[in-house]
C-alpha cells in the first residue's frame, strides 16, 4: 500500500498518517471495502508505534473515512462520489481605466488614522462582555452616540431604544420587508434596481412610484413606501415640502410605513442639508442611514430609527438573521462620533465632493444639462442617446452609470441620461475621468 507518507514541518507522525490515509481514500488508491493492514503490521512497515497507527485508524473511523467491525478488521468506507469537474470560475471583470459609476465614495479618503485611534480606544476600554454575543439592536454605546448625532445633524427623533444597528442599508430594508410580511411596497421610479430586488426576494411586491421635478408622488393602496427625500436617486431632486406633508398624511391615514433612505443626506453644498422626513412623523417613518457613503462600504455599518411598534419585531428578525452586527466596529464608530472626528471627516468630505461637482459642471459646460440639486455623490447628465454615449465612453476606458437601467419598466420615450458618480474615483484619477466623459459627449453630440 503506497501511502506517500511524508511528515510536514511541525506535523506529528500520527497526523501525517491520517493525512496520507485520507488522501488515499479520496483519490481512490484505497477502494471502498478494501481491508487495511492490521495495526501491528502497518506499524512495522512504517517504523512507527502500534499506538500511533491505532490512533490514526480510530480518528478516521470517527470521521467516516474508515469502518471497523469486530472480526472484520478495518476497511475503507464507501464515500459519496465526488464531482471531478472543477467549478467554472467567472472571468473577473476588467477594471475600467476611469470609473464614474455611482454608488461609492472615494474610498481612498477613508480616515484610517482616526479610525485606528478610535478602534484602539474602543478595544482598550471595552468591557469583557463586548466580545460575547450581543444585543441584536446593537451596542448601546453606538446607539447613544447616534442618538445625539442624528438629532443635531439630520433632525431625527432618535432615542437609543428606537435604534437598531444593521450591517448596512440592504439588511435594514430586508428586515423591514420581512416584518411587514408581504404586501405591496411602493418604490421610486426611477430607482435602484438592486433595492427593488431585495424587497422582492424577502416577500414583498414592488409598485412603481413616479418621480418628477418635485420628487416622489403619493402612493395608492400600499403597506409601505421607500423614498429618498433629501436627494432622490438617481434624478437628484429633493422632495418638495408639499409632497413631504402629503406623504406623512397618507401614512397616518392608512397606518402605512414610510421607509426613508437617507443614504447621502449629510452632503448638501449650496445650503444647510434639508432635515430628515422622519422628524415630521417619527411614528410613521423608519429612518435608515449608513456609514457606507461617509466612511466606506467595507465597514458594513448601518442604522435604523424605528417607530416604537416595530422595534421588537425588527430586533427579533435581526436576531434570527445574523444575531447581531459585529461589535468592535460599532464601538469604534461610537468613539469616532463622540470624539467629533466623524464630524470633521464629514466636513472634509463635503468640501472635497463639492469641488468635484463644481469641476464636473465646469468641464461639461454647454455640452449637456446636469440635473439635480447640489448634493450627494452623483449627478444626472441628460443625453440624447445613452447607448451611443456609453459606447464612446467605453472606448475611452470610462465606466459610467446609465439612467435606463433604473426604470421599473424601461421603454421608448423614457428620458435618457448618464448617472455620473463623481464620488467614486480616487483623487488623482478624477481629472482623467472628466476628460474621458467630455470626449465621449463631444464625439456623440449630447443634446437631449
Amino acid at each position: 500500500m503506497d501511502l506517500h507518507l511524508g511528515v510536514a514541518a511541525g506535523e506529528g507522525r500520527r497526523a501525517g498518517l491520517e493525512r496520507a490515509l485520507r488522501g488515499a481514500v479520496r483519490d481512490g488508491r484505497l477502494a471502498p471495502g478494501e481491508r487495511l493492514p492490521a495495526t501491528r503490521q502497518l506499524a512495522g512497515e512504517l517504523g512507527v508505534s502500534r499506538n500511533t497507527v491505532k490512533a490514526a485508524y480510530d480518528q478516521l473511523v470517527a470521521e467516516g473515512f474508515l469502518t471497523a467491525r469486530q472480526g472484520s478488521g478495518t476497511r475503507v468506507a464507501a464515500l459519496p462520489p465526488v464531482e471531478t469537474g472543477a467549478p467554472r470560475e467567472r472571468e473577473p471583470a476588467r477594471a475600467p481605466r476611469f470609473d464614474l459609476r455611482p454608488g461609492s465614495p472615494d474610498v481612498g479618503a477613508f480616515p484610517a488614522a482616526a479610525w485606528l485611534r478610535a478602534l484602539r480606544s474602543a478595544v482598550t476600554s471595552a468591557p469583557a462582555l463586548a466580545y460575547d454575543y450581543g444585543d441584536p439592536r446593537g451596542r448601546i454605546e453606538l446607539r447613544t452616540a447616534l442618538s445625539g448625532y442624528l438629532g443635531r445633524a439630520r433632525g431625527v427623533v432618535a432615542p437609543p431604544e428606537r435604534i437598531v444597528i444593521t450591517s448596512g442599508y440592504v439588511q435594514g430594508l430586508a428586515l423591514l420587508t420581512r416584518v411587514l410580511d408581504g404586501g405591496p411596497v411602493a418604490m421610486e421610479d426611477p430607482g435602484l434596481p438592486f433595492h427593488r430586488e431585495v424587497v422582492r426576494r424577502h416577500g414583498g411586491s414592488v409598485v412603481p412610484l413616479e418621480v418628477d421635478g418635485r420628487g416622489a408622488g403619493t402612493p395608492g393602496d400600499c403597506r409601505a413606501v421607500v423614498v429618498t427625500p433629501a436627494h432622490q436617486y438617481p434624478t437628484g431632486v429633493t422632495l418638495h415640502p408639499e409632497r413631504r406633508r402629503a406623504l406623512t398624511e397618507w401614512a397616518r391615514a392608512r397606518g402605512a410605513l414610510i421607509v426613508e433612505d437617507d443614504y447621502d443626506g449629510e452632503f448638501r453644498y449650496d445650503r444647510q442639508p434639508v432635515g430628515a422626513l422622519q422628524g415630521m412623523a417619527p411614528d410613521q417613518v423608519a429612518y435608515l442611514g449608513t456609514a457606507s457613503k461617509t466612511l466606506g462600504p467595507a465597514l458594513r455599518l448601518g442604522w435604523m430609527v424605528l417607530p416604537p411598534h416595530l422595534v421588537d419585531a425588527v430586533a427579533d428578525s435581526k436576531l434570527h438573521s445574523d444575531h447581531h452586527t459585529e461589535s468592535l466596529g460599532q464601538l469604534a464608530l461610537a468613539e469616532l462620533i463622540d470624539s467629533h472626528a466623524y464630524d470633521r471627516h464629514v466636513r472634509a468630505c463635503r468640501l472635497r465632493y463639492r469641488r468635484r461637482r463644481d469641476r464636473l459642471l465646469d468641464r461639461l459646460g454647454a455640452r449637456a444639462r446636469v440635473r439635480g440639486i447640489a448634493a450627494g455623490l452623483h449627478a444626472l447628465v441628460e443625453v440624447g442617446d445613452e447607448e451611443r454615449v456609453l459606447a464612446r465612453a467605453r472606448a475611452h476606458g470610462l465606466a459610467v452609470g446609465r439612467l435606463g437601467d433604473h426604470w421599473h419598466t424601461p421603454g421608448a420615450g423614457r428620458p435618457q441620461g448618464l448617472v455620473v458618480g463623481y464620488g467614486t474615483p480616487r483623487e488623482g484619477a478624477y481629472g482623467g475621468a472628466l476628460e474621458a466623459l467630455a470626449r465621449a459627449l463631444d464625439e456623440t453630440g449630447s443634446d437631449p
